[in-house]
């Protein structure tokens, strides 16, 4: 292993500490945890026009007439 320093915004670094006495886990350990997920979530991640696209798919269920009588459904 590597050491590596940083540096952190306040806020963040007491978060982390609170994560870590939830877990009961050195605070190394949680950065580790939540380094991995970042990356493999950045990995993996779609930009935002394929987050859009998909959100496109999906098919929502409704009134037929719902965007020519918006209203009538909102507020009555």
């Amino acid at each position: 292993m590597l050491r590596t320093q940083i540096y952190l915004p306040e806020d963040l670094r007491q978060e982390v500490d609170t994560m870590a006495m939830k877990e009961k886990k050195p605070a190394a350990k949680v950065f580790r945890e939540l380094l991995e997920a970042g990356i493999d979530a950045k990995k993996q991640g779609q930009s935002i026009g394929d987050a859009l696209y998909s959100l496109s798919k999906i098919k929502a269920e409704g009134p037929p007439d719902l965007s020519t009588n918006i209203d009538k459904y909102l507020y009555e």
